[in-house]
């Protein structure tokens, strides 16, 4: 039996795009449902199940498969102020595309955008959905009882709702479809793009509805309505937040923060969901199923849907952008405080022996316990491996290359825990209730007692402290416009969703994308302090003359030429490190291709430009 089950999961996830029913020369003009299968095709409850099939591996990503890593955890994230590479940083966009979009309907649908952590200009899902919807209303209503006809339109409703979330993240304004559209229809397949405000609240409305109607069981790892509170929660917080720091417009942000909260808490309030398992048990299991904090996960297996993102954690493949030290100097010291504050022994030394034994627990658990030359900036993430893997030489397949067969978490419990303190919080500056030590108790001390792994515990690891809203660290580094406990919330989402799909959707909600920047945050460009002849000797070799450089506590850099090996102790710069080019507040929103501008004009129609890249 449980063998069966797996094996449905696993299909679940593996199936091939078999149905969607339409072929495409461009993005816009595609052909009907006109031909005997759409006829014939709607007539049971299970052949809405399999249709729908097809959304699971575009939007429940997980690790994604084979060597795809767009949207996966760890690698389809490393564009942030968390990493940093060798040579100059990834730039932010600089001029308008020739094309930003996809007229080919493939299973990872439009190209992952990585400087906007989002997709192109592709609107095939939203055609998918309304077409699904459609024919529920116009060729099931005799066919299907009303719970179920309620439950596949909140189905339906909830991808579109969904890939609007993401579409409105990188464009803003993007052209909204209410229904299914005819090609006689030119006005409405050429439509200009719908203002943000209108198709977020088009969003929201669905996601009420979907929350109303979707079955709160419809079979193991099938869409249901805790699935689906979950990605409410997240977006809403997303919507949320940019309204307040974007637009500066308080009573739409309160509108989409409050239904964050009302997500949130129908998980929170379920008695479904726990946080009992330790950081590498929850990223690296080969089996996820029962685990408390999933409230969505992906399985592989070995043979039929395998990927990639554990060789990269197990020092297999190379980490070309890894750790910085802003990131490491956002852990708190295991007494509570903020380094600078701490009454930690040698609480402000950024030696990676001295980071595990002083830090957040989770510092041990997301980090390997050496150096890595493999990693750009020494320090080699193992946040989403187990902690056997590492150990063995040589190591099984499922550690290498794209064979690999650990259980990626989709969406968790302590994301929604975060999302939910941060909606409280924000809500308080603006007129809401005050947040309270029990809503601390109940979000971020849940979290921070996490169990840990026996070999932490062996190490002597300990347990976080409760955050007391009566003793928050005072961090000489906090941004002067943000209020201590909206920083000190923002520092524990930043460590505990560490290379999710979080940090930079993050700070572009909270205007704060020049954190980006290394001439205003010199951090983001360094490593931790390393002693290279002791610790990773393989960098002061006659082949790293002229290479290898480490800064001095007072700014001074050190290159090696040869004979300098025991002045070769600082923060290790990657090699060629280099500040990205300078940008403005337009990179918040990407622009819309040359090919798609000119596809409307060619029809008589505009395209018009995101705001900034005219």
């Amino acid at each position: 039996m449980k063998n069966t089950i797996m094996k449905k999961i696993i299909l679940l996830f593996a199936l091939f795009p078999l149905f969607l029913l339409w072929n495409c020369n461009d993005l816009l003009d595609r052909q009907q449902l006109n031909n005997p299968d759409d006829e014939t095709y709607w007539f049971q409850e299970s052949n809405l199940r399999l249709f729908a099939n097809e959304f699971y591996t575009q939007f429940f990503v997980g690790y994604n498969s084979n060597w795809t890593l767009d949207y996966s955890h760890f690698k389809g994230y490393v564009f942030s102020d968390d990493v940093v590479s060798e040579g100059v940083q990834t730039l932010f966009e600089t001029s308008i595309p020739e094309s930003r979009g996809s007229s080919v309907a493939t299973t990872t649908g439009a190209a992952w955008l990585t400087e906007y952590a989002g997709p192109t200009w592709y609107f095939a899902w939203i055609r998918k959905a309304n077409l699904m919807a459609n024919r529920i209303e116009t060729k099931m209503q005799d066919i299907l009882t009303e719970e179920a006809s309620n439950h596949w339109l909140a189905v339906a409703r909830f991808f579109k709702a969904l890939d609007y979330c993401r579409l409105v993240s990188v464009f803003g304004d993007v052209p909204y479809f209410e229904r299914e559209y005819t090609n006689a229809e030119k006005d409405i397949m050429y439509k200009d793009r719908t203002p943000r405000n209108e198709v977020m609240d088009n969003v929201y409305n669905e996601f009420k509805y979907v929350l109303q109607n979707l079955r709160e069981n419809d079979g193991n790892q099938y869409l249901n309505r805790y699935i689906a509170a979950a990605f409410v929660s997240r977006w809403m917080l997303f919507e949320g937040t940019w309204q307040k720091y974007h637009n500066g417009d308080n009573a739409r942000a309160t509108k989409f923060l409050d239904f964050a909260i009302e997500a949130s808490e129908y998980l929170m309030n379920a008695g479904k969901y726990a946080i009992d398992t330790d950081v590498r048990s929850l990223f690296g299991s080969e089996n996820l199923a029962g685990n408390k904090e999933c409230i969505l996960y992906r399985h592989y297996e070995a043979g039929v849907v395998m990927h990639c993102v554990a060789a990269y954690n197990n020092n297999y493949e190379t980490q070309d952008k890894s750790a910085n030290l802003n990131l490491v100097k956002a852990f708190l010291c295991n007494d509570g405080n903020v380094w600078q504050n701490s009454g930690v022994a040698d609480a402000g030394k950024f030696n990676l022996q001295n980071l595990i034994k002083t830090r957040d627990p989770r510092f041990e658990a997301y980090f390997h316990p050496q150096l890595s030359e493999r990693a750009a900036a020494l320090l080699a993430t193992a946040k989403f491996i187990d902690r056997i893997g590492p150990t063995l030489s040589p190591a099984p397949a499922k550690y290498t290359s794209n064979t690999c067969t650990n259980d990626a978490p989709v969406i968790r419990y302590g994301e929604i825990l975060m999302n939910w303190i941060e909606a409280k919080a924000e809500l308080a500056t603006m007129g809401g209730s005050a947040v309270t030590q029990s809503d601390i108790d109940k979000s971020i001390n849940i979290l921070r007692d996490r169990p840990l792994a026996p070999e932490a515990i062996a190490k002597g690891i300990n347990k976080m402290p409760p955050m007391s809203l009566s003793a928050l660290p005072d961090d000489p580094a906090r941004d002067t416009d943000v209020p201590q406990l909206l920083w000190e919330i923002r520092r524990e989402r930043r460590v505990e969703l560490y290379m999710e799909p979080s940090r930079l959707l993050d700070i572009k909600r909270w205007k704060k994308i020049n954190y980006m920047k290394g001439s205003q945050n010199p951090d983001i460009l360094k490593g931790i302090w390393v002693d290279i002849p002791k610790e990773i000797s393989a960098l002061v070799e006659v082949t790293d003359v002229n290479i290898t450089k480490v800064q001095k506590e007072d700014g001074t850099i050190v290159t090696f030429d040869g004979s300098n090996e025991a002045d070769m102790v600082g923060y290790y710069l990657p090699v060629s490190v280099a500040d990205r080019d300078d940008f403005t507040d337009r990179v918040y929103s990407s622009p819309v291709g040359k090919q798609q501008i000119d596809l409307y004009k060619d029809q008589g129609y505009t395209l018009t430009q995101t705001p900034g890249w005219n």
